[in-house]
């Protein structure tokens, strides 16, 4: 068994009171030795915590105890080694930014699909499957025959609608994202924009991967996390791929192998915007971390 468990949740939820909660929230982590990120907003809760399974389960027990929050889901994974450095609690506008005012999934969301339902949904040829994400994480996995929205941030994705998709026309929509939290309120908006069935994946890819035996899966590639591991296989487990501290791009063994490529600088895929007043900065910080390799210690974020 990995040593740590990794609690993906989120939840929305009316909290007119989200930043009183923040304070106390922040402490209970830290007294029980769990690392991540945790926001806060009036919509709700969103996050990713790691830590021994006692200490991760106390801390979703302290999210459930409010009543709001009481029917709060989570995703889990394992790991060897802490993906996070620190612990943060934040306070936001929002808990995943779509950029557009009044879209709320407390009043207004489409069908939730359980991962046992959604290969056969994804199966119908009436339905227009779109990957809510970004270009990044669709270029290492995504289910077959899934539109590219070919976004860089989520408060893109109202223009991909607006220029790619016709309510008359699109009649049944699918969504999915990493979660959940991306496609949930993409479908508060599509169904705003008139769309009348709109669909998305209840968990998201982590809750299928969790749930759907390979052999049965849909699912080619890996999927992108937002903590050190950079990505996980379907079983969950920590992938094949390393993450660009430059541009935080994620790389491939063959992305790594390039000539293009230098390790705590740069990568195919930023090498040519990279300048040298920018250059500097990360070979300085490459050099510290190769020293405190030679002293067997550990640069934060090395």
């Amino acid at each position: 068994m990995s040593k740590y468990v990794v609690a993906a949740f989120y939840k929305f939820a009316s909290l007119p009171d989200y930043k009183d909660k923040q304070p106390l929230l922040q402490s209970f982590c830290l007294e029980q030795g769990v690392k991540g990120t945790i926001l806060l907003a009036e919509e709700g809760v969103n996050g990713t915590i790691a830590g021994p399974r006692a200490a991760v389960e106390a801390v979703l027990t302290e999210l459930r105890s409010d009543a709001r929050l009481s029917a709060l889901a989570h995703k889990e994974s394992y790991t060897d080694t802490l993906p996070f450095y620190r612990m943060k609690v934040k306070l936001k506008k929002e808990i995943v930014t779509l950029g557009v005012e009044g879209i709320d999934p407390n009043k207004q969301v489409g069908t939730y699909v359980p991962p046992e339902k959604w290969n056969d949904l994804i199966s119908d040829p009436e339905v227009t499957l779109v990957d809510t994400r970004n270009r990044y994480e669709v270029g290492i996995g995504t289910f077959n025959g899934a539109q590219n929205p070919n976004t860089d941030s989520f408060v893109e994705f109202p223009e991909y609608v607006e220029k790619n998709l016709d309510k008359n026309k699109h009649r049944k929509v699918a969504m999915f994202c990493t979660g959940g939290i991306r496609c949930e309120k993409a479908s508060a908006y599509m169904l705003a924009q008139g769309f009348e069935e709109v669909y998305h994946l209840e968990g998201g890819i982590l809750k299928y991967l969790e749930n759907i035996p390979a052999e049965e899966s849909e699912w080619p590639g890996e999927c992108v996390v937002f903590d050190q591991r950079v990505a996980v296989d379907h079983d969950l487990e920590s992938g094949s791929y390393q993450t660009c501290y430059g541009c935080r791009h994620p790389l491939s063994e063959t992305d790594v192998a390039s000539p293009k490529y230098e390790e705590g600088i740069c990568c195919p895929y930023c090498v040519d915007a990279l300048t040298e007043e920018k250059r500097g900065p990360l070979a300085e910080r490459q050099r510290q971390v190769e020293l405190a390799d030679k002293r067997n210690t550990r640069h934060i974020g090395g």
